[in-house]
């Protein structure tokens, strides 16, 4: 137990003598049952390994054993959090509501907003329209939000609760606390699509809300920008940055920035995100660029056929995506790409010069988001390396042709595979059959290393076990040179390790004085 004179963390503290006992106390009740035949288990295991297991796994289609995709409301919250004042409502369970919250948290290290209407046994019969009635209404007093933005759980959608009548109903319940917060709202059944589905529906829903009968016919010089569902802030800001190079008007759309980096001592439930004001206005720029084409189709469906303004999509991922996104830039402004992007720019291919001779030839196998993928496997392409294994489990339709299409670019080619709709236990049958030299990926690939000793990368969403990471961009020249030093001191790092033997190995050029 711990001690109040010295408090251990879970690490030395299961180390203790109690805790072990009851290790040793769980194995011994489980090997009654036969699960702790060590000899069975080691057998069943090193089988695992082999191609005839990798065969029957890729064909497994009925059940995923270790996901790379988290849920839908996970998504609509943050698509929330990305406006002023605006609270995250789901409509569903309890438990569902804390997992949410969980996973923010330990990824951006800051408290996550997020209320839920806690339906139990009795809503699941009878239905939700109760707890969303007294939901809407305690969240607007006791929290004071501008917008709130309801999504559901998988328990709502299965019993088929009508969102738009429980949102009027409350707001006839209740015209005093609810009549003027606008209350977007979004279906997000678990059981389809991933969390970028659900990034993409409710932030349709809040642009079409808060766009309805303020969209003119004249279009002002101002452009939108939509970064999407993107764990890492510095990406954002790196994006901010460098619009504001070229001293345009624009609006960043769901920008949840600040609201997942509060400065200490300075805590607000609410801080920073797009303006209800601005909201309004988003149908009356003259383009809007999404930085995520497969996290925000439905959403650039809506600007395209609503706004009737340019439509446009950029992935500025990697030296040839912001080449991509700064000359789309140039056109809408009018302007000579500024100095200052052209001096970033040349810093970056001069550190990939010194950096090529490391990747070229190396084996990657990589997994997450279907547009981050896209942006990642074009900078290891830039850098000579072969992404032989790359990953999608919410792989969107029309994703997995244009991988290929990417991949097909590579003299590699033949050696490069997409792996659309698998998860990280057909990954994980992948690297016994086919090892590469790195993953690249989320935390959840830490038990991949353990398993098949492959170096991870961490890059990706969630990372919880290393801090600070999100603070970073991956997106711009700046971006692209972080995804450079992380990669290529990883490298190096192997290389350390595999030439230590004194007298042997020790010759590794880099380490001669």
């Amino acid at each position: 137990m711990q001690s109040v004179e010295k408090i251990v963390n879970g690490k030395e503290l299961f180390l203790k003598p109690e805790y072990q006992a009851v290790f040793e106390a769980k194995k011994e009740f489980e090997g009654m049952c036969g699960a702790c035949d060590s000899a069975k288990v080691q057998e069943v295991s090193e089988w695992t390994k082999t191609w005839d297991y990798r065969e029957k796994n890729l064909a497994r289609q009925a059940i995923t054993v270790n996901p790379a995709k988290a849920c839908q409301p996970l998504g609509a919250v943050m698509a929330s959090l990305g406006f002023e004042k605006t609270m995250p409502y789901v409509h569903g369970s309890h438990g569902c509501v804390a997992y949410f919250r969980t996973y923010f948290t330990r990824h951006f290290k800051e408290p996550t907003p997020c209320v839920s209407d806690s339906m139990t046994e009795d809503a699941a019969v009878f239905g939700g329209l109760s707890n969303m009635k007294e939901g809407l209404a305690n969240c607007k007093a006791l929290y004071k939000p501008e917008m709130i933005a309801v999504s559901t759980t998988c328990m709502a959608e299965v019993i088929g609760d009508d969102l738009n009548a429980f949102v009027l109903s409350a707001k006839a319940e209740s015209p005093e606390l609810l009549a003027e917060t606008p209350i977007p709202f979004a279906n997000t059944p678990s059981f389809v699509g991933s969390h970028i589905t659900g990034y993409d529906n409710m932030l349709s829903s809040i642009v079409a809300t808060l766009t309805e009968g303020n969209i003119k016919e004249e279009k002002e010089e101002r452009i939108n920008i939509i970064p999407g569902f993107e764990p890492y802030l510095g990406s954002i800001r790196e994006v901010k940055a460098i619009v504001g190079a070229f001293d345009m008007e624009f609006v960043t759309v769901a920008d949840h920035s600040d609201q997942w980096d509060i400065p200490a001592g300075k805590y607000e439930m609410f801080s920073g995100g797009t303006t209800l004001a601005e909201g309004k206005e988003l149908g009356n720029a003259k383009a809007t660029i999404s930085l995520q084409k497969y996290a925000t189709k439905k959403t650039m469906k809506f600007v395209k056929s609503k706004f009737k303004q340019e439509a446009l999509f950029a992935n500025p991922i990697g030296l040839k995506g912001t080449d991509a996104f700064v000359m789309m830039l140039s056109r809408l402004s009018g302007k000579e790409v500024p100095a200052s992007l052209r001096l970033q720019r040349g810093r970056l291919v001069d550190a990939m010069q010194d950096s090529y001779p490391y990747f070229h030839d190396k084996k990657f196998a990589i997994w997450g988001d279907p547009d981050f993928l896209l942006g990642m496997v074009a900078f290891l392409l830039e850098m000579g390396a072969e992404p032989t294994h790359v990953l999608c489990h919410n792989a969107p339709s029309g994703w997995e042709k244009e991988m290929r299409e990417l991949l097909d670019t590579s003299p590699a080619k033949d050696k490069c595979n997409v792996w659309a709709g698998k998860d990280l236990w057909h990954m994980r049958s992948l690297l016994f059959t086919e090892p590469v030299d790195f993953m690249i990926g989320n935390s959840y690939g830490k038990e991949l290393m353990r398993d098949t000793g492959t170096p991870l990368i961490h890059i990706g969403f969630p990372i919880f076990d290393r801090h600070h990471l999100h603070r970073y961009s991956i997106s711009g020249y700046e971006g692209a040179l972080n995804l450079l030093t992380w990669t290529t001191n990883k490298i190096l790092d192997v290389m350390d390790e595999e030439t230590k033997q004194i007298a042997k190995t020790d010759f590794f050029f880099d380490l001669i004085r």
